[in-house]
């Protein structure tokens, strides 16, 4: 009787046992699974009209990569910079400007950016309303005094840094406080820039081509309103990027992730058609341009 009561006691135990360790494993999944990959998001928009679009692309990834997601919009360009530089987000969608300061700063890589109309290409333009006297930017530099002039974010590739390049080249910029336009302000988003110009409340603007076509096609915007009087070159799309530490692995699931997205709405938060992959080398020219300006050291 003794040896049975013995026996009970020792498969209660070990039962107990295995219990134990089994809820010891499953709250380390549990931990597991609940440590996010966190993105960091620029505002190429108002934060406003990104965060359903955000939304979905964070249920696709945390999906794809089998991990909680989180996306998030950030109110200003440098400080998704920082964000990685700290080491507090995973990934970023940063500008080219912003992802070769991310990339000099720690090591950010970039792995996927955008295609617009099958190309991972765009512009900076210059913009003006259509009641404008402006025809051409010769017309904006002989006529600065009298212009009010708008960028978007500072750090912003095509809203800042490649038109301020171009009127520094032609005498008329040297920064906010130093240049020959009645005034300069800087609005902070591409379609802030854009509202601004067309409720003319500046006589023209710099803005990325691709995000003004998105808000002409969304109606956010009416581009019978505007003309284009200057067109940059060709520059290479915005990247999306990863933390220096990320391994091959989740590297490959956000590419494969990124391909296959087709939702309309993902897409056109970005005035995108598709994605495709991106290196470092591609931001070359913009890292030369950040040179010139004396924002990174060569």
């Amino acid at each position: 009787m003794v040896n049975k009561k013995m026996i009970f006691v020792l498969i209660l135990a070990f039962t107990l046992l295995l219990t134990g360790c089994g809820s010891n494993a499953n709250d380390e999944n549990k931990n597991d699974k609940e440590e996010a990959f966190t993105i960091g998001v620029i505002p190429v928009q108002t934060v406003g009209e990104m965060e359903m679009a955000m939304d979905k692309l964070q249920t696709i990834l945390t999906k794809e990569l089998n991990r909680d997601v989180s996306v998030e919009v950030y109110p200003d360009y440098n400080g998704v910079v920082e964000a990685m530089n700290y080491n507090k987000i995973d990934m970023a969608y940063f500008g080219p400007l912003t992802y070769v300061v991310a990339h000099e700063k720690s090591g950010a890589k970039a792995i996927i950016t955008q295609l617009i109309d099958g190309e991972p290409f765009y512009h900076s333009y210059i913009i003006t309303h259509k009641d404008s006297p402006l025809n051409s930017i010769d017309d904006l530099v002989a006529n600065s005094k009298d212009i009010d002039f708008a960028f978007g974010d500072i750090n912003s590739t095509s809203g800042s840094l490649i038109p301020s390049i171009e009127l520094k080249d032609r005498g008329v910029f040297e920064s906010e406080d130093v240049n020959q336009f009645k005034s300069v302000r800087y609005t902070g988003s591409h379609d802030a820039t854009a509202l601004a110009v067309q409720n003319q409340q500046v006589g023209a603007g710099a803005i990325d081509s691709a995000i003004y076509n998105q808000l002409v096609d969304s109606g956010k915007i009416d581009g019978s309103l505007f003309k284009t009087i200057w067109q940059s070159e060709k520059l290479f799309q915005y990247p999306w990027a990863v933390h220096k530490d990320t391994n091959d692995v989740t590297i490959q699931k956000l590419k494969d992730a990124f391909l296959a997205i087709e939702d309309e709405e993902i897409l056109g938060a970005f005035g995108a058609s598709g994605f495709t992959e991106a290196s470092n080398e591609d931001f070359e020219s913009i890292r030369q341009a950040a040179i010139k300006q004396g924002i990174i050291n060569e």
